[in-house]
C-alpha cells in the first residue's frame, strides 16, 4: 500500500474511514494515558480527525502525521482554525495554535522532528495498514516513544475475508505480537457494534469487534 493509494483516497472524497463526530472511547478512555494539560499528543496517520480538535480543546498539544496535505489544510479549514504553513525539507507542516499536522511519510519522522511526545491516540492509525505493514509501524512507534509514554488504541475485529480493507482486521493475538516486547498491553474494552455500523453491513460483514487498549512503552529501543 503506497503513498498513491492515500492520496488518491483524498482526492476522490473516499474516505468513509473519517468520523464526523468525536470517538466515544478516546472521550471515555483518555484519562488513561495519565496526562495533564499541555501534555504532547501523537496522532500517528491523523487524516483529518476531530479528534484532533478535542484533544486540543482539553488543553492538550496535538502532532498528527499524515501524508495529504488535502487532508491537512480541510482539517484546518473545516473547523475554522487559523494556520500557516511552513515548507521545510521533506516535510510542509501546518502550524494552528494547539495543533500541528506533519504532511509526510510517517516511517520517515525522526525523532529530532518532533517535541517530546507524552502520549499517543490511534484510532485509525494500526487498522488502516495492511499485515505485512503493521511490523514496521509498531517498531517505529516504539522508537519515537520514550520510556512510560502511554497509547490509547482502537482497533476493529472482523473476518477480513468478508471485506477488503482499509480498515483492516486487527485481532487481539495480532496487537500481543506486534507490541509485547515493548509496551505493557491492557485491554480496557470490547464491543460488537455491527448493529450500529450499516456501512459495513451493507459490505457483508457478519460479526464487528471494536476494542480499545491501553499501552505502556517500557524500555528505549
Amino acid at each position: 500500500m503506497k503513498a498513491d493509494f492515500w492520496h488518491e483516497r483524498w482526492e476522490k472524497g473516499e474516505i468513509g474511514f473519517h468520523q464526523g463526530d468525536f470517538n466515544r472511547h478516546m472521550q471515555d478512555f483518555v484519562g488513561r494515558l495519565g496526562i495533564q494539560p499541555g501534555a504532547h499528543v501523537l496522532v500517528p496517520l491523523c487524516g483529518k480527525s476531530l479528534d484532533m480538535l478535542w484533544l486540543a480543546k482539553q488543553g492538550y498539544r496535538v502532532t498528527g502525521i499524515e501524508l495529504s496535505q488535502l487532508a491537512a489544510e480541510d482539517f484546518f479549514v473545516e473547523n475554522g482554525l487559523e494556520y500557516a504553513v511552513d515548507e521545510q525539507p521533506g516535510v510542509m507542516i501546518y502550524r494552528g495554535d494547539q495543533i500541528e499536522i506533519l504532511c509526510m511519510d510517517f516511517f520517515a519522522v525522526e525523532r529530532s522532528a518532533l517535541s517530546r511526545i507524552e502520549a499517543i491516540y490511534d484510532r485509525a492509525s494500526l487498522i488502516a495498514l495492511p499485515p505485512d505493514m503493521r511490523p514496521a509501524y509498531s517498531a517505529h512507534l516504539t522508537h519515537l516513544a520514550d520510556s512510560g509514554v502511554r497509547s490509547l488504541l482502537v482497533t476493529l475485529e472482523y473476518p477480513q475475508d468478508q471485506m477488503r480493507g482499509p480498515p483492516f482486521s486487527v485481532e487481539p493475538a495480532e496487537v500481543k505480537a506486534l507490541f509485547e516486547a515493548n509496551w505493557q498491553i491492557e485491554q480496557l474494552h470490547s464491543e460488537d457494534c455491527l448493529e450500529n455500523e450499516p456501512r459495513f453491513r451493507k459490505k457483508g460483514l457478519t460479526r464487528l469487534h471494536e476494542r480499545v487498549f491501553i499501552l505502556q512503552k517500557g524500555m528505549v529501543v
